[in-house]
């Protein structure tokens, strides 16, 4: 049960977007298709399992007072392998979320973890840990990238969802669109009637 909670609880009840709002710069910029969401998340997602991965196996013996340096340089080691992946296998994708795959860096989540999860518990835990807070992350950029999509485009991945008479609402692919589409699923998201003891200690990061 343990395990299957460590794993779970990205998707409702910390939600990183929905719930904790962190992440919040790729958030806001590269969900303005449904795919750019997919390939942040899915990029975000491997830097957090394997710097969760490798922070619990040396949490040991990592120094407390200089813990935090030590998590960014694994976890930069990380996203400068994602990031050449990406370059060499993606170069579309990798083109369209530009610097924001270097600044998974700084995301609030991968940091966040390893100083709250991943140096305090077993290897097991952090790795379902990481994978759970990433897709739990994929999946609201997901959301968040296709309904804007929709709504801006009238496409659905590249491919045309709504008939010829549809007007799309350009806004939806600006930034007022961005803050309007994510309150609305923050919302809707905060009204659910399980998982609410994600909501303590909520706070605004970048």
């Amino acid at each position: 049960m343990g395990l299957w909670k460590d794993f779970s609880k990205g998707f409702i009840s910390q939600n990183p977007v929905f719930r904790l709002v962190l992440g919040m710069c790729p958030t806001l910029a590269v969900t303005t298709a449904a795919i750019n969401g997919v390939a942040m998340g899915l990029a975000t997602t491997a830097v957090l399992v394997s710097s969760n991965l490798i922070i619990s196996l040396l949490r040991r013996l990592i120094p407390h007072q200089v813990r935090i340096p030590i998590f960014i340089v694994i976890i930069a080691s990380f996203v400068t392998a994602v990031d050449r992946i990406m370059a060499g296998y993606f170069p579309e994708l990798h083109k369209v979320l530009g610097i924001f795959i270097p600044l998974i860096v700084v995301n609030c989540i991968i940091l966040g973890r390893a100083e709250a999860f991943a140096s305090k518990n077993p290897v097991l835990n952090s790795v379902l840990d990481g994978m759970g807070m990433g897709l739990g992350f994929t999946l609201s950029l997901t959301i968040l990238g296709s309904v804007r999509e929709i709504l801006g485009n009238g496409t659905i991945f590249g491919v045309k969802a709504l008939g010829e008479g549809f007007k799309p609402a350009v806004m939806m692919l600006m930034p007022p669109g961005a803050f309007l589409a994510l309150g609305l699923l923050a919302g809707l998201v905060n009204k659910l009637p399980f998982g609410r003891e994600g909501q303590h200690g909520r706070s605004m990061r970048k």
